[in-house]
């Protein structure tokens, strides 16, 4: 007990940079198991993935993954299996932030896509974290 009277600020210290070390782990918690850039890459190259975008088309215009089908979110049920016949291949699905491609991803796999996944951080990775380009409409 004298231990911790004595060095209480230290221990302070301990427990508020393990508080810090937490943080990026509890924000990408909100989509666990999310694809990053690199990961997505390599998907469309090895595996053929097919890339969605759920975004509205007046975003998906202004900049969207190369040869990224739009799909806006609210249309995923009903046109997700015109844009991806084969169920068996990869579906990568990407917004803006990650919180739409999340939201798409129960709706892709109630269809049977069970090879879908979301790119974390969305487009904003893909630009700005992992430095990759987009395509304009």
């Amino acid at each position: 007990m004298k231990f911790i009277i004595d060095n209480w600020l230290l221990i302070a210290i301990a427990i508020a940079s393990g508080g810090m070390l937490l943080v990026p782990v509890l924000r990408g918690a909100a989509v666990s198991g999310a694809l990053s850039a690199a990961q997505a890459v390599q998907l469309i190259n090895r595996e053929k993935a097919v890339v969605i975008d759920v975004r509205e088309a007046d975003e998906y215009a202004a900049g969207h993954v190369g040869g990224a089908k739009n799909v806006p979110l609210d249309q995923l049920e009903s046109q997700l299996p015109a844009a991806v016949k084969n169920k068996a291949l990869p579906v990568i699905l990407v917004c803006a932030t990650g919180r739409r491609a999340a939201r798409a991803l129960g709706v892709a796999r109630k269809l049977g896509y069970e090879k879908a996944q979301v790119l974390g951080g969305g487009l904003k990775s893909w630009k700005e974290e992992a430095n990759l380009p987009v395509e304009k409409a």
